[in-house]
């Protein structure tokens, strides 16, 4: 697997790629810095995300796992930049139980770039798996203009 650290923000990022697809992304530093087409792209695309000037990201991706889990991740990548949506909302459109809809969000290999911080509970912000928590799902609602429901 190749790898990348992106500089952002909300952490240092490292995004995965694999056959010519970004496969995860995760907090930290790389390993090591490859570069490649791909890498490079979704560098370029994480910085212009980060410095505001990005809503919608369009790369190569593969969700690893279940055919669910793919479901709902490409239901997160339909939320757009600055909506939310909950996980009961999701569950409706995938006639699945909300509970099954936030357990694959909380296993979302691809966050940020598959917004899984657009989901909410049913009674308003839940958690999230990434580096901080709950505090970077609120920072990353923020930069998109979506926090209002916060103050």
């Amino acid at each position: 697997m190749k790898t990348c650290t992106v500089p952002t923000q909300f952490g240092d990022l490292i995004l995965f790629e694999e056959d010519a697809h970004i496969v995860a992304l995760d907090w930290g530093v790389a390993a090591r810095e490859d570069s490649t087409e791909v890498l490079e792209e979704g560098r370029r695309q994480l910085l212009a995300y980060d410095a505001g000037t990005l809503e919608a990201f369009d790369l190569p991706l593969f969700v690893k796992g279940s055919d669910f889990q793919r479901d709902v991740c490409a239901e997160m990548s339909a939320i757009p930049f600055g909506e939310t949506c909950t996980y009961g909302d999701i569950g409706k459109k995938l006639g699945a139980p909300a509970q099954a809809v936030g357990g694959a969000c909380g296993g979302n290999p691809i966050p940020i770039i598959i917004p899984c911080h657009r989901v909410m509970g049913a009674k308003g912000l839940t958690g999230f798996s990434g580096a901080g928590g709950v505090e970077t799902k609120v920072a990353l609602l923020r930069h998109e203009g979506a926090g209002g429901f916060l103050l």
